[in-house]
């Protein structure tokens, strides 16, 4: 028996500096004949090759949700709940990124609790929402920024 095993791997990169990665691995076994016949040998490599290609593609592909924290809380005690506990967001919001991260919605709290700011005025002036988790991870990051940089 004449045993094969392709892979293929790929990293993707994301807004702010992440990335995520997929690798996919096949091993085949074929009767050891078709070592004498190179041009068949290679097209089942290829084929297994291609295989793999278009699974790893296919878990980085731009539809991908990674999955939320269950239930994390904000300074005041209240619990952000995830996709279990409560009605799922959409999945890409209008910049077609992810949703805002457990961490970031606790900064947008302790932030605007740190500097006296009313954060839901502001999400309903600036975003039209009243919930920091109806935020996409981009529009978190720059309301950070921007509460940051806020004199009291």
């Amino acid at each position: 028996m004449l045993r094969i095993n392709v892979g293929f791997q790929r990293k993707k990169g994301e807004a702010h500096y992440g990335s995520r990665g997929a690798s996919a691995n096949l091993e085949l076994e074929f009767e050891s004949t078709l070592i004498d016949d190179p041009a068949r040998l290679k097209e089942r490599m290829r084929q297994l090759f291609l295989l793999s290609k278009k699974s790893v593609e296919e878990e980085l592909a731009d539809s991908y949700e990674p999955p939320r924290a269950d239930v994390a809380s904000t300074p005041d005690g209240s619990a952000i709940r995830g996709e279990e506990e409560q009605e799922a967001p959409p999945a890409r919001h209008r910049d077609r990124t992810r949703s805002a991260t457990a961490n970031q919605i606790r900064a947008l709290y302790a932030i605007a609790e740190r500097r006296g700011l009313p954060l839901a005025e502001r999400l309903r002036t600036t975003f039209g929402v009243v919930d920091p988790a109806e935020l996409s991870i981009t529009e978190a990051s720059r309301l950070i920024e921007e509460l940051k940089a806020t004199q009291t």
